[in-house]
């Protein structure tokens, strides 16, 4: 039951407006003054004040000022029958929640009430909301070996601190496209304002737009009061957008104006109001195939594609798959007490044969059900799944590229040969010709990936 604390001098307000809070099954606590009613917020937690500006000894303003200073989030709504427009305008200034006229009626208080409670429980699921971020963010590091991650997660870095720079991240499932986000994030002059995250795929299209946009009390049957939309709950943060690539056309269209007005309407409302989000969206869809079919909005595509940030597939990042199923296994032998100390090179060979189609995720599950079923100090090809086991058609696709195997067999070094000069080039490219930085993703000397440049007629 949320408790209310009505502050009045006078023993009439005091008991009407208990009566009408006590019909909606609100806790009410009185006090005629204020230094009664500071006494009674350092004894007991309250979620609202309603707080009469006119008080013997402490003024309202007085009072409001030290439960500001005291308890900041606590929402106080100003009552007053005698003051000018300035002073009621000058508690809100200082932190006050709304004001009331008096005289009140009954479903007046009960509407402005049911509002605070709501923005006090939003603002509660924010910030447990970026509690819990915290925490993902310092348990899932990027474990991170490819040369072309190694220079996404750079571009993430950069991205991260231009904070108004709406980011679209493409990639398949499971390849940590919701990671990226937080990481821009947290990275980012915003990482001390929410961070509100929605799949677009998992609502319905009317519940979708309730919940982005809110709506006004009345906006459609069964709206009794109104509602802050995840926009207005982000305001000042980041907004992620997880398959994007789900909306429908009315949706992408109201969020095309968005993202060129920063400006929203509630349902039902006539009020357009200023916000200051960051849009970050995802999906694991082709975009622009979707626009050459008329799924997707062009001139939307084009407003998000301002940073494109693509997560490459687990197969074709042969030295993450290394590097990340030593660590899930490292992680989930402690966690379970296995005595795990590392994979076999069979064991390893399998998960390098296979195609992952649900990426890093998928390689997460897998190890975790292995650690909880198992136990050795070496994980072997018995202990992976059947799917991972001598899969014919899988070997080809852990390869960068594909050879296709005469029936006289290949010569190793022309493989090498090759294998090395499209790295070389593929890093090269992404470093756009910057030779330090291209040594030192590939974890070569200078003059070493000088020398390779020269053998294969690479241009610097």
């Amino acid at each position: 039951m949320e408790r209310i604390l009505i502050v009045d001098d006078e023993a009439f307000i005091r008991e009407n407006l208990e009566r009408i809070l006590r019909e909606d099954q609100y806790g009410a606590t009185c006090a005629g003054n204020g230094t009664e009613a500071l006494a009674l917020l350092q004894e007991s937690s309250f979620d609202l004040v309603f707080l009469d500006l006119r008080l013997p000894g402490l003024s309202g303003l007085e009072v409001l000022k030290k439960i500001k200073e005291s308890a900041p989030d606590l929402l106080v709504i100003i009552m007053t029958g005698y003051a000018s427009v300035e002073s009621a305008v000058e508690a809100l200034k200082m932190g006050a929640y709304d004001y009331i006229k008096k005289p009140f009626k009954a479903d007046a208080i009960k509407l402005i009430v049911k509002l605070a409670l709501e923005t006090q429980s939003l603002k509660r699921e924010v910030e447990r909301l970026k509690k819990q971020n915290e925490g993902i963010f310092s348990s899932k590091p990027f474990i991170v070996q490819n040369p072309a991650m190694k220079i996404l997660l750079e571009q993430v870095r950069e991205v991260a601190r231009h904070s108004d720079t709406t980011v679209l991240i493409t990639g398949e499932t499971g390849t940590g496209k919701d990671l990226i986000a937080r990481t821009i994030h947290s990275l980012s002059p915003r990482a001390d304002r929410p961070l509100i995250e929605v799949n677009c795929a998992t609502l319905p299209e009317n519940l979708l737009e309730n919940e982005l946009f809110g709506h006004e009390s009345g906006a459609f049957t069964g709206a009794k009061g109104r509602k802050i939309g995840l926009f207005e709950a982000a305001d000042g943060g980041t907004l992620f957008l997880d398959e994007m690539g789900e909306l429908k056309p009315e949706l992408q269209a109201k969020l095309l104006r968005v993202l060129e007005d920063k400006k929203i309407r509630r349902l039902g409302g006539a009020q357009l109001r200023a916000i200051d989000v960051r849009i970050i969206a995802a999906t694991n869809q082709d975009l622009r195939e979707a626009v050459k079919t008329k799924r997707f909005r062009e001139d939307l595509f084009y407003r998000l594609h301002i940073v494109p940030i693509h997560l490459l597939p687990l197969r074709e990042r042969p030295e993450d798959v290394v590097a990340l199923s030593k660590y899930f296994l490292a992680e989930y032998s402690k966690k379970f007490f296995r005595n795990f100390k590392g994979l076999s090179k069979e064991a390893m060979d399998l998960l390098l044969a296979y195609r992952w189609p649900g990426n890093v995720r998928e390689m997460r599950h897998m190890i975790e059900r292995i650690c909880i079923m198992h136990d050795a100090e070496m994980l072997i090809p018995e202990h992976l799944p059947k799917e991972l086991q001598g899969s014919p058609d899988s070997a080809p696709a852990s390869l960068p590229f594909y050879f296709p195997i005469p029936e006289a067999g290949l010569n190793l070094d022309e493989i090498v040969d090759r294998f090395t000069l499209h790295v070389i080039e593929k890093t090269m490219a992404m470093t756009e010709g910057n030779i330090s930085r291209a040594a030192k993703l590939l974890g070569v000397p200078r003059g070493t990936l000088r020398y390779k440049l020269s053998k294969y007629g690479i241009d610097s």
